[in-house]
């Protein structure tokens, strides 16, 4: 395994193993001192092309943690803005002696290209690209519910018997598509609710039943996770909801639908939240939510990923 671009190039195996790692990963986040020279003498590069807080600083937390070498590349501020194209900041970064690029673009696939270019020989980790995907977002999300349902005992199981549900905007959402494939790979059955303007353009190709109401499908299908998608405005050059008003009625986790939820519903959303839009800030802060542990697993699951792919040793403890 030299890339990590789609959590659909990983099997229930491979996936089970990536985040057996990033449980001994989470045991070295809870030492004193957070760090292994596992990688050192590594040099890793974010190359963001879109603004991001959690998922830049994870995976620049996560590199260091393992010893790494960080250069984080904003497309802000350099040769980027000035015309500078992707195999030219590629082959810059390749001269520098990059193991591995991290990867966020507006353009889905772009993850895919500098992969396979032939551009730089080291891993390229795709951070996000587009709508496409957002891989290890699907995998921190399959953590995080992994560990608050088997807690210490979590190692080597999947999430079979498992029904999630993801509602939102589906259509923009790259953490969608990831999540969907990562959570049916490891067992689970997984339902989307979404406007009809926000499904899925292709929906037919994953592996999840698709409805409308939230309403119905809470009542019907009784999940026992429930993401909830940011609505991506940025992202909607027209109009894809009547205003926001109605769309946190119909589709939004409102104080009604969440209080009508089993205690023992998980309650996910990947960040930011649109507070009072697609979820209420009573699920939100609730003790079935889980929004904080997504955030600091996150760096569990990059350290393991980096491990993973750059290391491949397993006696690091």
């Amino acid at each position: 395994m030299k890339h990590l671009l789609s959590v659909r190039d990983l099997s229930a195996h491979e996936t089970i193993e990536i985040l057996d790692i990033a449980e001994e990963m989470h045991e070295v986040n809870s030492r004193d001192v957070k760090k292994l020279p596992t990688l050192r003498g590594k040099t890793v590069v974010n190359l963001f092309y879109e603004d991001s807080t959690r998922t830049r600083i994870s995976f620049e937390l996560a590199a260091k943690r393992l010893s790494a070498d960080v250069i984080n590349f904003s497309a802000k501020g350099s040769s980027v803005s000035k015309g500078e194209s992707l195999r030219d900041t590629a082959q810059t970064l390749e001269a520098m002696g990059a193991d591995a690029v991290i990867i966020r673009h507006p353009a889905s696939g772009s993850a895919n290209v500098l992969a396979g270019s032939g551009w730089i020989d080291g891993s390229v980790i795709n951070a996000g690209d587009g709508t496409h995907e957002h891989p290890t977002q699907a995998l921190l999300d399959a953590f995080t519910v992994r560990k608050r349902l088997h807690g210490k005992v979590s190692a080597g199981k999947d999430l079979s018997g498992l029904k999630v549900l993801i509602v939102g905007d589906l259509l923009h959402s790259r953490v969608a598509r990831s999540a969907i494939t990562t959570f049916s790979t490891l067992g689970a059955e997984v339902h989307c609710v979404a406007p009809p303007t926000l499904m899925l353009s292709n929906p037919s190709s994953f592996n999840a039943q698709m409805h409308y109401s939230l309403t119905d499908t809470l009542a019907i299908e009784k999940p026992d996770v429930v993401m909830m998608l940011r609505v991506q405005h940025e992202r909607m050059s027209s109009s894809f909801i009547p205003s926001e008003k109605e769309y946190a009625k119909i589709w939004g986790l409102n104080k009604e639908r969440f209080t009508g939820l089993p205690e023992s519903t998980i309650i996910m959303h990947p960040g930011p939240m649109n507070r009072g839009l697609e979820i209420d800030s009573l699920a939100a802060d609730s003790k079935q939510s889980v929004v904080l542990e997504q955030v600091s697993n996150g760096v569990s699951v990059r350290m393991a990923v980096l491990f993973k792919l750059l290391s491949g040793d397993r006696a690091h403890g």
